[in-house]
């Protein structure tokens, strides 16, 4: 690359955890007065100003104009675009009045806002909030089936308890009325309105859905008030009539005492189940992580063979989708980790991650990785090919907070490599470390320490994306690691790199809007 190009770039937590912080405001209310809908209107131009300006904001992420936004719901490639379907609170900017926004994209990572696509019905089934769910074409029809939430005639019906909610959870379902998946039509009762009989749950929620055959399946995150996490499963014909069959897989009960049973893995959220690559993977969140599990599915029940951590950081809810060339995608939420009386004031709260590719290798693990349509926002580019030029580094700056960096290194043993992204007065941007153990290396992250699988050789492959106060990073495409960095200076990164490597990228990366709000 030429001298000119180089200097451009340039030179000199669970959502249980969220509920019990918001618990002072009542399921199903909407918290606040700041109503800002799919875009950020004339009247909050104020707000739309002060948005577009906060460096904190991520510019290549998916995200609404404003307010609170958590799990990925329904995606789907319908139509001939991508539909993206989320939790989304349209009055604040904190958990609440949990409704389904919707977001349209030719590529999945340009996204147009469209109108909310599911509210809660006054009186209905889903009156305290429209929560996680999935959609499934059905006969040319695109049907969502979602978890309702109500308050219970009787602490017998109450499937949620957290320590400050008791609520009922039900299973509904809902009809696209249009291609465009902006106008829907819901069932009048819902098509799972109770947990098997007899069966004490831990909760009710969350249902991924698909066909085997002539039958549609359905599998719900639920745990066991006397057992583990579970995942229950049914069968139906016609998406409206449930059999339950029985647990597609249970866990191991955690005697530790906890209020919320997701803080100490007795009740297993937001599951997502699909075959890939000569196995099935099942994905479920607790303990505030997503776990993922490849193994064998007969007779309609799962047995694990591998399992591990999709992201050892601030990623939660996991939902997959098949593109348009049947890859299989992974999307999930990147929640805030300050405090909420910052993200409350900020006006806006969470965001997409970017998408993943998921495959099984021939160790029997997941991997996954960004996709590589993720170049076309790639703006200008430094390349070093080796630690021996490694002083350009010191004309290196990343603009705005947005920057892929790629990392080859081959370690040798005993050996470490650091790269430091520090701000402008001199303070530590983000630290991150391939560290020397007696079996190998193991990536650190502050405060955390996690270990490489399969490095053979040495040879570690690091690839990170940095957008406004998230870090996305991967290692060896089997290990990734969120981080939310609440770094508000607004002066370019430099960027610091210490022991060996055989070569090193940066790209600027460009936003998709002009504003910062992803419309």
């Amino acid at each position: 690359m030429r001298e000119n190009d180089e200097s451009r770039i340039t030179m000199p937590t669970s959502r249980r955890d969220f509920l019990r912080r918001v618990g002072a405001t009542a399921l199903g209310m909407s918290v606040g007065r700041m109503v800002l809908h799919a875009d950020v209107g004339s009247e909050s131009e104020e707000l739309r100003k002060r948005l577009a300006l906060d460096p904190l904001r991520p510019q290549y992420h998916l995200m609404p104009a404003a307010n609170w936004m958590n799990d990925p719901n329904g995606p789907i490639y319908f139509g001939g675009r991508y539909h993206m379907f989320h939790q989304y609170n349209p009055a604040s900017s904190v958990w609440g009045d949990m409704h389904w926004a919707h977001a349209t994209s030719k590529d999945m990572l340009h996204w147009r806002h469209e109108p909310v696509a599911i509210a809660p019905t006054s009186g209905g089934w889903d009156r305290d909030g429209v929560f996680s769910g999935s959609i499934v074409i059905n006969e040319g029809e695109a049907t969502a089936i979602y978890t309702g939430v109500l308050p219970p005639q009787s602490s017998e019906q109450a499937t949620l308890r957290d320590g400050i909610h008791e609520s009922r959870e039900v299973q509904c379902l809902a009809i696209a009325q249009d291609d465009g998946l902006r106008r829907w039509k819901k069932l009048d009762e819902p098509i799972i309105s109770s947990p098997p009989t007899g069966m004490q749950v831990t909760g009710f929620r969350d249902p991924v859905v698909w066909r085997e055959g002539e039958e549609w399946l359905l599998a719900l995150g639920s745990g066991l008030r006397d057992g583990g996490g579970a995942i229950l499963l049914y069968r139906s014909r016609d998406l409206r009539r449930w059999e339950y069959l029985h647990p597609l897989m249970m866990g191991a009960r955690n005697p530790t005492k906890s209020e919320n049973p997701v803080d100490n893995g007795n009740m297993w959220e937001c599951p997502d189940f699909f075959p890939l690559g000569g196995k099935h993977v099942l994905l479920l969140s607790t303990m505030g992580k997503v776990s993922w599990k490849v193994g064998n599915y007969q007779e309609r029940r799962f047995t694990p063979e591998k399992e591990g951590v999709v992201d050892w950081g601030a990623f939660y809810a996991a939902k997959s989708m098949l593109d348009k060339t049947g890859r299989r995608i992974l999307w999930g939420w990147i929640p805030e980790t300050r405090a909420e009386a910052e993200y409350r004031a900020a006006g806006w709260a969470g965001a997409m991650s970017l998408p993943r590719i998921l495959s099984v290798n021939a160790h029997g693990e997941l991997e996954m990785q960004v996709i590589p349509e993720i170049a076309t926002l790639r703006g200008s580019h430094v390349r070093i090919a080796g630690s021996s030029d490694g002083n350009k580094l010191e004309f290196v700056r990343i603009r705005d907070r947005a920057a892929q960096v790629s990392i080859d290194c081959r370690l040798k043993e005993k050996s470490d490599f650091l790269l430091r992204l520090e701000n402008d007065g001199d303070k530590n941007f983000l630290d991150l470390k391939l560290a020397a153990t007696p079996g190998g290396h193991e990536l650190r992250v502050h405060p955390q320490a996690i270990p490489l699988t399969h490095n053979g050789a040495g040879e570690v492959q690091l690839r990170i994306f940095i957008d406004g106060s998230v870090a996305e990073i991967f290692a060896n495409s089997t290990v990734a690691i969120t981080k939310r960095i609440y770094d508000g200076t607004k002066g370019p990164l430099r960027v610091r790199a210490d022991g060996q490597f055989s070569s090193l990228d940066i790209w600027q990366m460009r936003a998709i809007s002009p504003d910062r709000l992803t419309t």
